[in-house]
């Protein structure tokens, strides 16, 4: 499998010329760069190739096996990018069956109707929920001033609690840098030798309970954890380039998103994480905690409405609504402010069918890890650090 292997690492860099979002990551060697443009006709079919030849593949122990389905679902789902960005035009649905091994559930308005019922008996006043949302969630507001220093003990936190279940390599580290316009929240580039750049947009004011996520998400056992430990036991200790570069339109992001959005449950449990934010996060950025049980139990609530990333991406990607009305029934469901409604619509035109990853890869990889009952933090540990794909998960 060694020289398919290099074969899907150029072949990715390959389709990164078309697509100038698709590598997310690379720290292979430089001559495998590709110095001339393949056709996207040319990529598909040598990615079906390499497909055809791994069928031949016989592995003889599970890990070999792992990585054979890792890199056949990995070289499908590569062949069917080449063909969107030729031209073809293919369902929401598709997408995400094709790229990224899944099937997401389909929510109707009536499912968000009874959550936005229940949020409506928690926020306080009358008039648009959106409006009383956004009201109410105002003294939450973390001040930018203090954004740094909340954001860098939420991710201390989080490294200590992850190294307590997981053996990291003593020089891992990152950076963190703040920016503007961009249609994410944040961000994890990782850049190989176990470290990684954090960016985290400051486009609109982050609430108090967004940085331990974020902090968990795109640090610990998030994103920087999974890439280093790829890094570290495939690539470094068993020599599987295939583990050298992060195609971002491809299975391996359903991991990845998984197991970064479950990543604050693993560490803290709901008293836990509240207990966390009261006496530490609160202070830091000098803001009241005694509202925070009440900001608790309405954020419980509002997770319940996670879907409609998936579902309002479908409806406009798919041509259902209009820019317009997609905008709308984001303000209304989200509940979300015009603005941040209109981010998460550019999110939609730019990534398409990639929301899904969060959402679905946070019940598979919750599933997969709670039925493991004592054992969950070894689970976990192998679903970061072995050759997975999604279907993988519900076994």
């Amino acid at each position: 499998m060694k020289s398919i292997a290099e074969r899907y690492v150029r072949l990715v860099l390959a389709l990164g010329l078309h697509d100038k979002h698709y590598v997310d990551a690379y720290y292979g060697p430089e001559e495998w760069r590709p110095t001339a443009t393949l056709s996207l006709a040319q990529i598909r079919e040598e990615a079906c190739s390499a497909v055809k030849e791994l069928e031949t593949v016989q592995p003889a122990v599970e890990h070999e096996a792992l990585r054979k389905q890792f890199l056949a679902t990995q070289l499908e789902a590569l062949a069917f990018r080449a063909r969107m960005l030729d031209g073809e035009k293919v369902s929401f649905d598709e997408e995400c069956r094709s790229l990224y091994g899944v099937e997401a559930p389909i929510h109707p308005d009536s499912y968000y109707d009874a959550v936005i019922s229940e949020l409506e008996g928690l926020l306080p006043g009358t008039g648009d929920l959106s409006e009383r949302y956004e009201r109410f969630c105002a003294p939450f507001r973390i001040p930018a001033e203090r954004l740094a220093r909340v954001f860098d003990a939420a991710i201390q936190e989080a490294r200590n609690r992850t190294r307590q279940h997981i053996a990291l390599p003593d020089d891992e580290n990152f950076r963190i840098e703040y920016v503007r316009g961009e249609v994410w929240g944040a961000y994890n580039w990782y850049q190989g030798a176990s470290q990684s750049l954090i960016q985290v947009n400051t486009d609109f004011p982050m609430s108090i309970g967004q940085p331990l996520h974020l902090a968990c998400h795109e640090g610990y056992p998030g994103h920087h954890v999974y890439n280093l430990l790829l890094e570290q036991k495939l690539m470094s200790g068993q020599g599987w380039m295939e583990f050298s570069v992060y195609p971002l339109f491809s299975p391996e992001s359903l991991i990845a998103e998984g197991t970064a959005e479950y990543a604050v449950e693993m560490l803290f449990t709901a008293e836990e994480r509240l207990e966390f934010e009261k006496s530490v996060i609160y202070p830091l950025a000098s803001l009241d905690p005694s509202q925070a049980d009440e900001f608790g139990q309405v954020r419980e609530v509002v997770e319940k409405l996670r879907y409609t990333s998936v579902d309002g991406a479908r409806r406009y990607l798919d041509g259902e609504a209009s820019k317009e009305e997609t905008i709308s029934w984001l303000v209304k469901y989200g509940p979300s402010t015009p603005e941040r409604a209109e981010q998460r619509l550019r999110f939609f035109e730019a990534n398409r069918s990639y929301v899904a990853t969060y959402e679905v890869g946070q019940d598979l990889v919750r599933d997969c890890v709670e039925k493991s009952g004592p054992d969950r933090w070894k689970t976990f540990e192998r679903i970061l650090s072995t050759p997975q794909v999604p279907s993988n998960l519900t076994k």
